[in-house]
């Protein structure tokens, strides 16, 4: 529906983003590819996010990419199919990223491409996926509901009554369906957004570096260079689509050591941690059948434990909290609910962390449950492991 250059980085500045010829709207969207609410639109009938990051100024938006908040990890344009090139404008006046849309014939809305996070900045990338239902019909696809009925128009719907769907996300062909019971939640758009991060009160829980990142299509052996210290390290990886996807670090012999992930789950998205060798690079054995990105960071990157967080497979946590009790909902093994789940609670082993200290096993079972486990007092790193959906809630102690 277009070209443009994909995932094109950004300077993180403020930008003016426009598509000829017709209004546009952004929908600042979670890690789970959804607006976290009403306020999460911008548009002629509601010109500004509360957090003052991205205005609707006609026909164009502002956005000023360094006051988005961390919760939002990426940022969708859309608007009127009608529209022709949709361009981003730096401060100076020069065009940074662009997308010329071509038409679809059946499409009133279109969504043209979107801002997402990687590496603590900025990259712009298509979508150009075309809405016949219009821009009413698109914000769906984003977890928003429109009370009003949608007027029969081309242009942009002003749209009123927002509010976030749960447990849909946007499918291949731009429709929003309840997702049944036991399946999987989509992970995202592929791929993912990279979350920036900050030390915990000074625990570095590892070495400190440069992020590397690594994407690929099928088999793969990943070596790190010599800006990874030793000592434990995160490992996230993404690999679109289904099909079977492993990683094994390999041994001073080159053979598999214990596997990191190793599963079947479609989209698959996972986090975990593994040390480096002081005498040697990281090497790790990538199996997998499509498309797929890997990052190694520092394992303070990890997502923070608070609040309520969902997703499936294994990942790794940071916890800086109180002691608390940790509510964990398993739906199990899509397809028979069952599978393993577990829990593996480690201390930091001194502020630059070498090793990671002593471990303590939180959760060690099979099948779907509802349970309640307690979690000393942070920081800590979580390891779970889940071959299914999941959800936990962090519940404060009083």
């Amino acid at each position: 529906m277009g070209h443009t250059t994909k995932n094109s980085w950004v300077p993180s500045v403020t930008l003016r983003v426009g598509a000829e010829g017709v209004d546009v709207a952004a929908l600042l969207l979670g890690a789970d590819g959804r607006v976290r609410g009403d306020a999460d639109m911008v548009f002629d009938g509601q010109p500004a996010h509360p957090s003052g990051a991205v205005r609707h100024e006609p026909p164009s938006l502002v956005l000023a990419l360094p006051e988005v908040e961390a919760a939002v990890e990426r940022i969708v344009i859309a608007g009127s199919a009608a529209g022709g090139a949709l361009t981003a404008v730096a401060p100076d006046g020069a065009t940074v990223a662009s997308y010329t849309v071509t038409g679809e014939a059946d499409a009133t809305a279109v969504a043209f491409g979107e801002f997402f996070r990687e590496s603590g900045g900025w990259k712009f990338a298509e979508i150009g996926r075309g809405y016949g239902s219009g821009l009413a019909g698109l914000v769906t696809a984003y977890g928003v509901e429109v009370a009003d009925e949608e007027p029969t128009v081309a242009g942009p719907v002003p749209l009123t009554g927002v509010v976030k769907v749960p447990g849909q996300a946007p499918s291949a062909n731009g429709a929003s369906a309840p997702q049944p019971v036991g399946t999987p939640v989509a992970a995202g758009p592929f791929p993912p957004a990279d979350r920036p991060y900050e030390l915990v009160e000074g625990w570095q829980f590892g070495p400190l570096f440069e992020p590397i990142i690594v994407e690929g299509l099928g088999d793969d052996v990943i070596t790190t260079d010599a800006r990874v210290g030793s000592g434990p390290v995160l490992v996230e990886i993404a690999h679109e689509d289904g099909g079977y996807v492993g990683l094994f670090p390999l041994d001073k012999r080159n053979k598999d050591g214990e596997y990191l992930f190793n599963t079947t789950l479609p989209d698959f998205r996972g986090s975990s941690v593994t040390p480096v060798p002081k005498d040697r690079p990281l090497r790790l054995r990538l199996a997998g059948k499509n498309r797929w990105l890997l990052r190694v960071k520092p394992v303070a990157a990890a997502r923070r434990l608070e609040g309520v967080l969902s997703g499936y497979g294994p990942e790794a946590f940071v916890y800086t909290g109180d002691g608390a009790d940790l509510r964990v909902d398993f739906e199990g093994r899509p397809g028979d609910g069952g599978g393993y789940v577990g829990i593996q609670c480690y201390g930091p082993r001194g502020r630059t962390g070498g090793a990671l200290g002593d471990s303590d096993l939180l959760l060690n079972t099979t099948g779907a449950l509802k349970r309640t486990v307690p979690v000393p007092q942070g920081p800590r790193l979580l390891l779970l492991s889940a071959d299914g959906p999941w959800t936990l809630t962090v519940k404060e102690l009083y």
